[in-house]
């Protein structure tokens, strides 16, 4: 698939009267409020008659292609499994159960996985410490067991930093391999079965992100990732949001299905922890957005509880403290 999302340079700020009235109207409409976007269950059960059907169509063109013993995540696409069921209905659902779109989609994605090498990128040392628990990483669970991805690019700010990472094609092709191998840690963790957890949340922190030097690496791993990870993301986090993300958001949203809109939780700056705790809880969000959890821990098995966190002023955070015992 092209790319689809060409970003341009921004024009310059409204001024603040008209630039309040239109962030106001935005943020009215998607802040802090729950997506109205339900994830499947992937029971076959509870499919409709055509989406049972468009299954079943879809394993047959699979059956009769040369990709018939493909597979991903290590599932057999053809192993008449749940397993594979889930995988087959996320590309069904990419498509809206247009057959052929959904077989064309997936007959890519699988060239595009051996071409990459996918299936191995995992254990790849890509040298990207200095990145590793700052620009993108997995980190902890939400309430219903999603795993957690983090994202934040004002690292980037930096010059000598953005240089150093995208300075030409060979360095942005090497980190959107690393971005592809944090994704793939996170989809290790998943399930893969009916009732189970079959995707992951995603927190996007737009603080300092430099939307412009960013724009080339922004639009090829958003490709990338609609092309190759069909509803992969049960939820999309903004946090940190500044007033200039309408006009960003007015630029991809023409480009995005409804069912992709309504995953997004947009939250602008200063609501951080109030927004992380209402899907995730407080020891399982990293410290410096408010919760207890410490980034530094990830190495030594389940993320270790700080025993403070700060607040800042004027912020409402509600905390749950469980296993309490008063003598």
């Amino acid at each position: 698939m092209d790319q689809k999302t060409p970003l341009q340079t921004h024009p310059e700020a409204s001024p603040k009267p008209n630039k309040k009235s239109f962030v106001t109207t935005f943020m009215e409409a998607t802040t802090l409020r729950t997506p109205s976007f339900k994830e499947d269950t992937y029971f076959v059960s509870q499919l409709k008659s055509s989406e049972k059907k468009a299954l079943q169509e879809l394993k047959d063109k699979l059956m009769g292609s040369e990709a018939s013993d493909g597979s991903m995540w290590g599932v057999p696409l053809l192993g008449n499994d749940e397993k594979a069921d889930v995988i087959l209905l996320k590309f069904l659902r990419a498509r809206d159960f247009r057959v052929p779109d959904a077989f064309a989609m997936l007959l890519k994605c699988l060239a595009w996985r051996k071409e990459f090498g996918a299936d191995g990128v995992v254990e790849e040392d890509l040298g990207f410490k200095e990145l590793e628990g700052v620009v993108a990483y997995m980190h902890g669970f939400d309430k219903q067991g999603h795993p957690v991805c983090y994202n934040a690019y004002g690292v980037f700010k930096d010059r000598d930093m953005y240089e150093r990472i995208f300075g030409d094609d060979e360095k942005l092709k090497k980190f959107l391999r690393w971005r592809v191998q944090v994704l793939e840690r996170g989809i290790n963790a998943l399930h893969f079965k009916p009732g189970g957890i079959n995707s992951i949340i995603q927190v996007t922190d737009l603080k300092d992100m430099p939307k412009r030097e960013l724009r080339v690496a922004s639009n090829q791993i958003l490709s990338l990732f609609q092309d190759n990870y069909p509803e992969m993301v049960a939820r999309k986090i903004f946090i940190n949001v500044p007033w200039y993300f309408s006009a960003l958001y007015s630029l991809f949203s023409p480009f995005l299905t409804q069912r992709t809109k309504s995953k997004f939780v947009i939250s602008k700056e200063g609501n951080v922890a109030e927004t992380l705790y209402k899907f995730i809880r407080p020891e399982d969000v990293p410290v410096q957005y408010g919760g207890l959890s410490r980034l530094s821990d990830l190495q030594n098995g389940p993320p270790k509880p700080a025993s403070e966190f700060t607040v800042k002023g004027g912020e409402k955070v509600n905390i749950q403290i469980e296993g309490i015992e008063v003598h």
